[in-house]
């Protein structure tokens, strides 16, 4: 029975806030891990008692079992499920905090002992403590969802040291180590690839189980598993600061931060509870004045009654474990929800603004044609990549990359130059090597076909001794579910959609053609990007999520309503700044993040009113003496349970 007070505050996450006295701090670890027959002793022991006490009051009257002994009997079987609770009241009382649960079910049973109904005062203590197990259970399994999808966290990591491989804590590798994982084991540290290759299985931090392949120089994270052959990396983040410890922070932070509706919830059981305590205590006393044949225990047993399904905690428990429900749900979908309030403004948004590069595309240039005017394009291709190998710009090593230099290139190269804004210059075997945009060309006075000036996507001219060859297009390839995702935003009820970027005007109303988004600006900076949601912040009736991924991004995710940021490959400071983190980097999750943010609220509400709907009948019923112990036991009790089991069902449904 003890067990309920620390399940509770697990789920309100309400610290040292008492919202109506559903919690305590006095269950440690050790009892927390209790075996499952001593959880549930106390009720066994209470029921087997409770049901002899029965089947002897009703079939079995005797002399014996009466007076003092009946007394007796449901007194030792009250005991074993009404001890905790009439403890946790006595507790509260020390720490002034009169008007809780527990003191509403003492005060009701202890009642009902005082005017002999002795079956029924245990058997409502009894069905409170099998409620409070079955919360417990419901609690369980939604911290066990989100537990066990994320803390994949290995407890040792094999790292290089005086020339010899040693196993040691993660926590005491430092920036620059170098590590060893062998196949099938976890990676326990963020770091850069040294091996040539390998195949990652990244299940526990996007949700994909698609096995990824990282190439030298690539960037491995804590938490991927390594599938098939063993590898090397060097050590970039320490334990605290790794992809993975920030995530389970991410998760363990978001139940703490509490969505609007959970703390009105909190509040009013606050002032309800009091309130309720004292209308049973007039409904007690006022009628021995205007009641003609007023009978105290008839009177007090209403008030027993009214007490008993006044308690509200199936609002002060499922509200928070539906939000809590909710954060799990995402969590197994790829999708960090920073707090609860977060889903409660994800269910409302209306107006999608995104960023371009890295969002809805894949943020990595391509080379996507190849034009020559030589006689062999071999030739063509040959000589640019030889120059682009001596550049670090995103184009040079787009060239390269489509091109294998180190097997298929043995050509010298010298005097090679880069000019800034322009491209690069360079004599390669024998010949004067231009590549570059038409500033390039028009700097050495080049002539080229100017058709190529309409082009939307980034053009690299390649001259060969003064002669134009030809042209290299450089294209950011779009996401392969960007179009679906944006139609499916459309399906869930969103009515603006807005592309905001850097690049090019030309390039970014041609990605916004292509899938289908109504808006589209080009050429913008940080400060120009913070501007146009602030104009569509001027519409109040705008609620605005803006997803992005890059560095840039930072100060308008932070405006935003709602902030999205692709974690996968985003960095650092988009994700610490945004509200909700797609671990997975696909757009199609906004729209899976806004269908569980509007479930979650959907469930909320559900409990809110089928709760608060259900009580006031039986409030009624009982305050004219219309309903029973059993009737305040289904208000209390089964009340409690329906509304739990309707908030956890979201840890089962598909998005």
């Amino acid at each position: 029975m003890k067990q309920m007070a620390n399940i509770k505050e697990t789920a309100v996450s309400c610290k040292d806030e008492h919202a109506c006295g559903c919690c305590s701090h006095s269950q440690n670890e050790k009892e927390e891990n209790s075996p499952a027959w001593r959880t549930y002793l106390p009720a066994i022991i209470s029921l087997s008692l409770l049901m002899v006490g029965l089947i002897t009051d009703h079939f079995f009257r005797s002399d014996l079992f009466n007076g003092y002994v009946r007394l007796l009997w449901y007194i030792v079987a009250y005991i074993p499920v009404g001890y905790p609770v009439v403890k946790e009241a006595l507790t509260g009382f020390k720490r002034s905090d009169f008007f809780n649960e527990f003191t509403l079910m003492s005060v009701a049973t202890l009642g009902a002992f005082f005017i002999g109904e002795y079956p029924e005062a245990v058997a409502v203590m009894l069905f409170y403590s099998v409620g409070e197990l079955f919360q417990e259970s419901a609690v369980n399994k939604a911290r066990r969802n989100i537990k066990t999808l994320l803390d994949v966290r290995p407890d040792t990591a094999t790292v290089l040291r005086n020339g010899k491989y040693e196993v040691v804590s993660p926590e005491t590798v430092y920036i620059g180590d170098t590590l060893q994982i062998k196949a099938g084991e976890k990676v326990p540290l963020d770091g850069k690839l040294v091996s040539a290759t390998g195949s990652f299985n990244t299940s526990a931090l996007t949700g994909e189980s698609v096995p990824r392949t990282i190439d030298n120089g690539g960037q491995v994270l804590a938490g991927m598993i390594n599938l098939d052959r063993v590898i090397e990396i060097e050590v970039e983040k320490v334990y605290a600061d790794s992809s993975l410890s920030r995530i389970l922070e991410m998760v363990q932070n978001a139940t703490s931060r509490k969505a609007k509706t959970e703390l009105l919830i909190r509040k009013f059981a606050r002032i309800y509870t009091p309130i309720v305590f004292f209308l049973a205590l007039a409904l007690t006393v006022i009628p021995y004045f205007i009641v003609s044949d007023y009978i105290f225990s008839d009177w007090l047993y209403r008030a027993l009654v009214f007490l008993v399904i006044s308690c509200p905690c199936a609002l002060v428990i499922s509200v928070p474990l539906g939000y809590f429900g909710g954060i799990g749900a995402a969590s197994r979908n790829g999708i960090l929800f920073k707090g609860a309030n977060y889903l409660d403004i994800m269910a409302k948004v209306n107006t999608v603004v995104m960023d371009k590069t890295g969002t809805l595309t894949e943020g990595v240039f391509k080379v996507r044609d190849i034009v020559s005017v030589m006689p062999d394009q071999q030739h063509m291709m040959e000589y640019a990549v030889s120059l682009e190998s001596h550049s670090n710009h995103p184009v040079a090593k787009a060239i390269v990359n489509y091109y294998d230099v180190d097997t298929k290139l043995h050509h010298p190269i010298e005097d090679v130059k880069e000019i800034a804004g322009h491209g690069m210059v360079g004599v390669v075997d024998g010949h004067k090597v231009l590549a570059g945009n038409r500033k390039l060309f028009d700097l050495y006075g080049v002539e080229y076909d100017h058709s190529v000036d309409i082009i939307t996507e980034t053009v690299v001219l390649i001259s060969v001794d003064g002669k134009y060859a030809g042209y290299i297009t450089i294209a950011d390839a779009i996401k392969q579910d960007s179009f679906g995702a944006v139609q499916e935003m459309y399906r869930n009820g969103i009515r603006k959609t807005v592309m905001l970027s850097g690049d090019k005007s030309s390039i970014v109303r041609k990605v916004a053609d292509e899938l289908d988004i109504r808006e589209a600006y080009g050429d913008l900076l940080p400060q120009d990007k913070v501007a146009h949601v602030e104009d569509l912040k001027s519409d109040k009736s705008n609620v605005i999520a803006f997803v992005g991924d890059g560095i840039n991004d930072a100060p308008v995710l932070a405006l935003s309503d709602v902030g999205i940021a692709m974690g996968g490959l985003g960095s650092d400071a988009a994700i610490e700044v945004a509200d909700v983190v797609i671990q997975t980097d696909q757009p199609s999750k906004i729209s899976t993040a806004i269908r569980i943010a509007r479930a979650t609220r959907s469930i909320v509400i559900q409990n809110i009113v089928f709760a608060l709907g259900v009580k006031v009948i039986v409030l009624l019923m009982g305050a004219f003496g219309v309903a029973t112990m059993w009737e305040a036991v289904f208000a209390d009790v089964g009340v409690s349970m329906l509304a739990i089991l309707n908030s956890v069902r979201i840890l089962r449904k598909k998005f």
